[in-house]
């Protein structure tokens, strides 16, 4: 006789959460929000912008909000998964079906709603390029390669810098920056053969 293992779901590590998440699926059902599949699991979004995720853990399944920093958890119940490396995401975690209450969640999604409808998010910092000094000491001297050099973008020219850098020995970072010196000049990015 052949039996059927229920299928197992990603957005549920451990498929313990089969109902629990069904209900959190119920309750976003009743906004303005579509569902779609990303990484593996139902994502939230209003006009193509990821607004709520939901998935199940170990010990605990949660909705969590993209952009939940701009949030005013009233409930005091957000928590940033990743502190100090996530910024604007916020998880609600719960640990029994029993502590999901309908009306606080739907307050939290429809003032989430409100947040994207304003285009509340938070902008990347650019980081700031630089430059190693052997290779700004050649780009001085050379004006042709300074042109190529900075047609590049900040994130090509940070690969230059660090590919310099990492060499410990003087030596070293100068025969890299000859290495690379034919590249600037034909626009060719450090890392170009492996895109």
């Amino acid at each position: 006789m052949e039996t059927t293992e229920p299928k197992k779901n990603i957005w549920d590590k451990n498929n313990n959460w089969t109902e629990e998440l069904n209900l959190l699926k119920e309750i976003l059902s009743q906004t303005e929000l579509v569902e779609t599949t990303k990484w593996g699991g139902p994502v939230y979004v209003l006009n193509g912008k990821n607004v709520i995720g939901i998935g199940g853990f170990k010990n605990y399944f949660g909705i969590w909000f993209f952009n939940g920093v701009f949030l005013k958890d009233k409930q005091k119940v957000l928590v940033n998964a990743q502190e100090g490396v996530t910024k604007s995401l916020r998880q609600w975690r719960f640990n029994a079906i029993e502590e999901v209450n309908e009306k606080q969640l739907l307050a939290y999604i429809h003032e989430a709603i409100e947040n994207e409808k304003a285009g509340k998010v938070i902008k990347p910092t650019p980081k700031k390029t630089v430059i190693a000094p052997e290779l700004l000491q050649e780009l001085d001297c050379n004006i042709g390669l300074a042109e190529a050099f900075h047609k590049f973008s900040s994130a090509k020219q940070r690969e230059f810098h660090e590919y310099i850098e990492e060499a410990k020995r003087e030596p070293t970072k100068l025969s890299r920056i000859e290495k690379i010196k034919p590249m600037i000049l034909k626009n060719i990015g450090l890392n170009d053969k492996y895109k």
